[in-house]
Order: structure tokens, then sequence, then C-alpha cells
């Protein structure tokens, strides 16, 4: 199998992984639209990862890793390298024994047209030192993760079911 970048073409995707169409449904509902085979024989050809995430509205990056995730092959970065996944062995910080100051749900955010990692970092300039959020999603969201962690944030991601994911995100001391 190739490996899937923000260049492959949706109709690779779908001819090249069987189930690659609920797989993109089931990301994005907004890609319902490849059931239309009009859609398939034409845009999808022409389509790019990259250009089918802005159009479902969603970061490019996000949806290619989710992408690769659904068929075995490990998250990159921006620049196309792979990326070191946290395993989840990471002990579970004391600090997340506390309430959360705010609670986010990534999906509904994502429904709504907005942007996760914006929201979060809006909930966090409203906290206090030490306080943390905590952003629920059906994924891992390893690229909000990755820019946490660039901003010097701590953060531990749990996963509390097949596809129920909590990232705790804690506002510095």
């Amino acid at each position: 199998m190739k490996e899937i970048t923000m260049e492959t073409k949706v109709s690779e995707l779908l001819s090249d992984y069987p189930g690659m169409k609920e797989t993109l449904i089931a990301i994005n509902p907004k890609f319902k639209k490849l059931n239309n085979p009009v859609l398939r024989r034409t845009l999808a050809k022409v389509a790019s990862v990259k250009q089918a995430a802005i159009v479902g509205g969603m970061d490019p990056l996000e949806l290619l890793n989710r992408l690769r995730e659904s068929v075995g092959q490990p998250p990159v970065d921006a620049e196309g390298e792979t990326v070191a996944v946290s395993n989840g062995s990471q002990e579970k910080p004391a600090w997340i024994s506390a309430e959360p100051k705010a609670i986010l749900d990534a999906n509904a955010l994502l429904d709504a047209q907005k942007n996760p990692l914006a929201e979060a970092n809006l909930a966090l300039k409203k906290i206090g030192e030490g306080e943390f959020v905590a952003l629920h999603s059906d994924f891992k969201p390893e690229p909000l993760i990755e820019e946490f962690q660039k901003a010097g944030r701590e953060v531990y991601c749990e996963q509390k079911g097949e596809n129920e994911f909590v990232t705790y995100v804690r506002k510095g001391e």
C-alpha cells in the first residue's frame, strides 16, 4: 500500500483502501458527499487530502494523520516527518485528580466549524495558573497535543473507551 500524504488524491484513497469511504465519513460527516457517484468520478480525482480537509473545515494535518492511523501508518508532523506517538504508558499526573476548569467537546466544536485548538487556548487564557481544561474527542488529537506541548503546556491524553479520549491541558505555573 502506498503511503498517504497531503497530496494523495481522494480517488486513490478510495481505490487503494477498502472501506475508506466509510472511514472518511466517520471522520467528518461532511464527506457524506462521497456517496454521490458523480462526485467520486470527478472531484475525488482532483482533490487531495489537504484540499478535502479544507473543504471539510478540518485541519489538513489532523485529517492526514487520522487517515494514516486508519490504515496502520504512523502519524507525521507538518513537514511530513514521522512523529513519536505517546503510547499511554505515561503515568497519570496528580494534577488531573482536581476538577477541570473547562470541558470542551472537540467533535461538537468541529461540527460547529470551530477550531478545537483555538477554543482550548481561549479557555486556558481564562483560567488560573496550575488549572487545566479537558478536551473530549472520539479520536486521539495528536496534532493538538503536539501544539500544546510546543507551547510549553503539560498535556496528558487518556483513552476512556474505543472511541473516547480525554486530553487534559494544564496552564503553567
